[in-house]
């Protein structure tokens, strides 16, 4: 039944949804979408787990929530829905985040020889980082230290994405080389 659907537009589809509420109507709509919707949660998410269960969320809201009114523009009322609700968990999550740090930092050890092995380690880590070549050392300061993407690594030193994923590549290598050898 929904294959008769196919070719009317969004705009006419909610108009007839209006007039009966058949479900169907709205689910034809929300599986035009639903590809678009995966791909905002996961630009959000960066899970694919949780971008799918978000999409679902959001059904569930398009169903429950839409509004009875004229929608001019289904496909980014429903993008809006979509970036609202990633917003949201995202919040969520870092409230949770921050609260689980406070709730932990009572357990952080403040041991003076603990403080002093991790000072050492960073002095290692400088030392290392120091006898990399100069565009391994740039690149791999950019992006483990600034937390700098590769695009903006590329941007900033004028290399090639391909010399970028290179360096860091083996400054990575390298790097392990260095500190085990010291061990």
């Amino acid at each position: 039944m929904a294959n008769r659907y196919i070719n009317i537009p969004d705009e006419e589809l909610l108009v007839i949804y209006n007039s009966g509420r058949d479900n169907e109507l709205l689910g034809v709509l929300l599986q035009r979408y639903t590809l678009l919707l995966l791909g905002v949660a996961m630009k959000y998410l960066k899970d694919k787990d949780e971008a799918q269960d978000a999409v679902q969320q959001v059904f569930l809201k398009a169903i429950t929530h839409l509004p009875q009114g004229e929608i001019q523009n289904f496909k980014g009322w429903l993008y809006v829905l979509m970036r609202n609700h990633c917003l949201q968990l995202l919040r969520d999550k870092h409230y949770l985040t921050e609260d689980s740090v406070l709730a932990n930092l009572k357990n952080v050890e403040t041991d003076k020889e603990e403080l002093i092995w991790k000072d050492a380690t960073l002095e290692q880590m400088n030392d290392a980082i120091g006898k990399l070549d100069e565009e391994q050392k740039k690149s791999v300061t950019m992006f483990y230290l600034e937390g700098l993407s590769y695009k903006q690594i590329t941007e900033q030193t004028g290399y090639s994405f391909e010399q970028v994923k290179s360096y860091i590549q083996n400054g990575k290598r390298m790097l392990k080389q260095i500190l085990t050898k010291g061990k």
